[in-house]
């Protein structure tokens, strides 16, 4: 059975989230009935991340299984036409080797959180960012967002009903900066606890306006104290924007060993953050 790779880009300002839901529209419904008006197929899609209520993507991936082996075109003209009018848009298809999975082949998943900070209110931008009036010092943002680089126990940073295994995560890299009148951070990392991104984000925005600094954000990731958090940012700022992936030939070695019980790295647990 043919297995395809969807790149997806959506906004995340009608969805209850990426999930399937019974409570209202979901990204992952929307794909699921575009793939069934295109073939007749009634699927169920992975992706390598669950996005919350709110929250956008520009690069969430997506894997599919199809009856027939047909073109990628095809599949991208015909998943794009049936999505519509919804705001989720297919940006590439590939065919994949067997075994990849959008979720346990990713190696590297990259998030954007984006702040408007002015006084004005937000028009355009009203869903798509924080909106912050008093002033940031992007600088010590950036400065004390490299606390939470490295490999750490992030249970202060993450929702109280996160179902991570784990709250130890390795966080490769994290950079905040201005342009213009945005502060924009982005983090990545192989994985993310639930609601880790937001709550790092509205840390730092104590710091970016001066309540605290690198010494306070460490010792709130010291106390392992979803209290010692600061306020969690608002699920409108943040963007999933690219997973990274391994080659096809590292990607069966990793499964395979996986499978045999000897590569706990082949595959990330099971939250993501959203």
């Amino acid at each position: 059975m043919p297995r395809y790779k969807l790149t997806v880009e959506y906004d995340g300002r009608p969805f209850v989230g990426w999930q399937r839901q019974a409570n209202g529209p979901s990204v992952q419904a929307v794909i699921e009935r575009a793939i069934a008006a295109f073939c007749g197929q009634t699927v169920t899609i992975g992706a390598a991340g669950r996005t919350d209520a709110g929250v956008h993507a520009l690069g969430q991936v997506v894997h599919v299984d199809l009856d027939k082996d047909w073109p990628t075109g095809t599949v991208f003209g015909a998943l794009n036409f049936h999505c519509q009018p919804d705001p989720v848009a297919i940006l590439a298809v590939e065919a994949m080797h067997e075994g990849f999975d959008a979720r346990f082949s990713a190696i590297r998943r990259h998030y954007r959180y984006r702040i408007a900070n002015r006084l004005p209110p937000l028009t355009h931008d009203r869903g798509l960012a924080w909106h912050v009036k008093k002033p940031l010092d992007a600088d010590a943002m950036n400065d004390a967002a490299q606390v939470f680089v490295g490999h750490h126990d992030f249970t202060t940073f993450r929702h109280s009903r996160c179902q991570a295994k784990s709250p130890w995560k390795t966080l490769e890299a994290f950079r905040v900066w201005r342009e213009g009148d945005a502060v924009i951070a982005e983090c990545s990392s192989r994985s993310f606890l639930h609601n880790q991104v937001r709550s790092m984000v509205g840390t730092l925005r104590l710091v970016g306006e001066g309540r605290w600094g690198p010494a306070e954000v460490a010792a709130a990731l010291a106390a392992r104290d979803r209290e010692a958090c600061g306020p969690v940012a608002p699920p409108d700022g943040l963007y999933l924007t690219r997973v990274d992936y391994r080659g096809a030939d590292a990607d069966r070695e990793a499964r395979a060993a996986w499978l045999a019980g000897e590569g706990a790295q082949a595959g990330p647990d099971a939250a993501s953050e959203g």
